[in-house]
């Protein structure tokens, strides 16, 4: 392989055996390095093809304005998000959330901080994601000396979900933790409850409300209508199906939508579980 461009010290662009235009990237490797010279396989650590002319475009033009520390931090923190979650992450998040990191570092340093309104959601539901937010703000700090509030973790964290979902609108991820935030308003009034966030069982049922979310909004609503079970629930867990029905309310009210008989089934018995959980408490 060989240079094409040279975005950075540590970004190029080259040219893959079908001649489509690449980018390569990994610390040092365009260093004292013009195009024409052979790429260092040995210091290559990421290698992608953004979709489009477009796309090769803007990341050219991105990574050649952007300060390279702030590219290094980017790069760093998505690879250290992918050996926490263990996942691979669309290549997309190399220009979302450098961008991001850009405009969040420039309007920090003139004074102006915006507060991200769901970030008390995101501590909750993606704590891991909001701990590599926050050393990613560590990081800031220590290398362009900016300080950041968390509300800038919660939004880097964000970024993270979003990729983790192939490329999803990241409105998508904002609506779903809406979703699941009113669902567990709903279940902490109805029982009269606080919920204990440490356990298992609430794990769990953030865990399979998220999921849900992410289907009803995506309006992949399978089911098999199970009526035997459904019955059985119904009856045994009479308080917690009377809660899968204002949750029901509130999702033909809001959302234009309701739940399957599948579904209020399998919401019933998390409900029972992490209410019942509290009370034996």
């Amino acid at each position: 392989m060989r240079i094409e461009k040279v975005l950075n010290n540590n970004v190029v662009i080259t040219l893959t055996d079908t001649k489509e235009e690449m980018v390569v990237m990994g610390r040092g490797i365009a260093f004292q390095r013009k195009v024409g010279d052979t790429i260092d396989v040995e210091k290559i650590e990421k290698t992608f093809v953004p979709e489009g002319n477009e796309g090769i475009e803007t990341f050219s033009t991105l990574f050649k304005e952007i300060n390279p520390e702030i590219i290094e931090i980017a790069t760093d923190t998505i690879k250290y998000a992918q050996s926490i979650l263990k996942t691979k992450l669309s290549n997309n998040i190399y220009l979302t959330l450098t961008d991001h990191l850009n405009y969040a570092i420039s309007r920090t340093s003139e004074g102006i901080e915006i507060k991200n309104p769901l970030t008390w959601e995101i501590k909750k539901f993606y704590k891991n994601e909001y701990e590599i937010g926050l050393k990613a703000l560590e990081k800031i700090k220590t290398k362009l000396g900016v300080p950041m509030n968390e509300d800038e973790a919660a939004s880097i964290a964000l970024h993270i979900v979003n990729a983790k979902q192939d490329g999803q609108e990241i409105g998508i991820t904002v609506k779903m933790t809406k979703v699941v935030q009113d669902i567990l308003t709903i279940v902490r009034l109805q029982f009269g409850i606080t919920f204990d966030e440490d356990s298992f069982n609430y794990s769990r049922f953030v865990t399979h409300l998220q999921y849900f979310a992410r289907r009803m909004l995506e309006q992949d609503n399978k089911s098999s209508n199970d009526d035997f079970l459904f019955e059985h629930v119904k009856i045994k867990y009479s308080k917690a199906f009377e809660c899968t029905n204002k949750i029901n309310s509130y999702l033909e009210n809001k959302h234009q939508t309701s739940l399957s008989k599948d579904e209020q089934v399998y919401l019933a018995i998390h409900i029972h579980r992490v209410t019942s959980e509290i009370k034996n408490q």
